[in-house]
């Protein structure tokens, strides 16, 4: 079996452990020819080139540069382009391949021509891997205005989208709630849920009790503090004006240490807010590889995720699953629509405030650095739920399913 699998995250280390990585070496443990195709910005200067490594083929495609830029304008261009790039260079370098099913992600929505080409052509099965619902969420966070030329113009290829879809995975029940209530003419029998998955790694190799030295004296982390980390995008669907509050507010977490690292758009807004303050209970570090993180995940105590409150979709933040595996408990501040709180509720995981709840946020902070029981409790809840939900061994049988009945049907 030949899946094509199209997505705007970094293949170029298929190694590195992650939501989709994991699921690209899952594929081929399974025995399916996987055949990726991923961007190659413009700032990287790279060329296009494929790479193979037994079943797995990676095309990287030079693109425009769409991540990580505060440029709308040279974000939305290369958007565009994106779907006319990816099929140029699929019919080039993998122009004798048939593929049984085309798997894509979103962001973005404009893999539409891409999709429909080989639906058409070759009768792949379409399946949607439903991450990111766009151009609503740029509506949330008024990065887009609901009825402009623009959001007309992505609302039409998110409906297209979604048409040519045979399935759509969406990663939580929320979303496949929300996803068919705002469009009706979508058959609720082609939505399933398809969660944030990784492939754990043993238990055995994390060291959860005896802090590593090294690299807490690396990064001039305090020894004898309760550290909450906060791991991944720095923009304006996390809601930085409450992560500056929070700053600002962190004395007063008893014994508390904020550690916050990652990148995007509002970092240097963070960074000199944190310089101003001066405060000595938080630090910043800029995005690390991913190995250098999960060395941190491994002496921290409490997992962060923030979300702005004007998000009226239901995100679900994939770095639940990183601090599930650290056997991390977590402390979200989010809008009220996830269903993020509900998981954390029903796996007694964690605690959850609304974004902007600043005392609640510090109530809960205090119980998670006063109470370490507590926290070893949550965390190990975390991990046995991470294990039974969001293993990705388990889950990927959600997609193969539509594979071996499309194999049977054709026998």
């Amino acid at each position: 079996m030949n899946v094509l699998f199209l997505t705007l995250s970094n293949m170029e280390n298929i190694d590195e452990r992650g939501i989709y990585t994991d699921l690209v070496r899952e594929f081929a443990n399974r025995g399916v020819n996987i055949y990726v195709v991923s961007p190659r910005e413009k700032r990287t200067g790279l060329p296009t080139q494929v790479f193979n490594k037994d079943k797995i083929h990676i095309l990287r495609v030079r693109t425009g540069n769409i991540t990580k830029t505060a440029n709308f304008i040279e974000k939305g261009i290369s958007t565009f382009l994106i779907e006319k790039q990816y099929l140029k260079a699929i019919l080039e370098y993998f122009s004798s391949i048939h593929f049984d099913m085309v798997l894509y992600s979103t962001p973005p929505i404009t893999f539409e021509k891409v999709v429909k080409y080989f639906k058409n052509k070759q009768k792949s099965k379409t399946y949607l891997i439903l991450k990111d619902i766009f151009p609503q969420n740029a509506v949330d966070i008024e990065i887009m205005r609901k009825g402009s030329l623009l959001w007309r113009f992505f609302r039409k290829k998110e409906i297209s989208l979604y048409q040519i879809s045979d399935v759509i995975g969406c990663m939580s029940k929320g979303n496949v709630d929300y996803l068919l209530k705002h469009n009706p003419y979508i058959n609720k029998n082609k939505v399933e849920i398809f969660p944030n998955s990784i492939k754990p790694i043993n238990r055995e190799s994390i060291n959860r009790f005896g802090k590593n030295k090294d690299i807490m004296n690396k990064y001039g982390i305090p020894e004898d503090r309760t550290i909450f980390i906060y791991g991944g995008n720095l923009g304006k669907p996390q809601g930085v004006d409450f992560l500056l509050e929070i700053i600002d507010n962190f004395y007063k977490v008893n014994n508390g240490y904020l550690l916050i690292v990652g990148s995007r758009t509002e970092y240097d807004r963070i960074k000199d807010h944190i310089n101003k303050s001066k405060s000595k209970s938080v630090d910043l570090i800029n995005k690390l590889p991913k190995n250098e993180y999960d060395r941190l995940l491994e002496i921290a105590d409490v997992g962060l995720i923030f979300l702005d409150k004007r998000f009226t979709i239901p995100n679900f933040p994939s770095r639940l699953t990183s601090y599930m595996e650290y056997s991390l408990p977590v402390l979200a501040a989010t809008d009220r629509n996830t269903d993020l709180k509900d998981v954390l509720l029903e796996s007694n995981s964690g605690f959850w405030c609304e974004s902007g709840d600043i005392n609640s946020f510090i109530d809960f902070a205090n119980k998670l650095s006063f109470d370490k029981e507590l926290r070893i409790s949550m965390g190990e809840n975390g991990r046995v739920y991470l294990e039974n939900n969001y293993d990705i061994g388990k889950t990927i049988d959600i997609i193969l399913k539509h594979l071996l009945v499309e194999e049977k049907s054709n026998v």
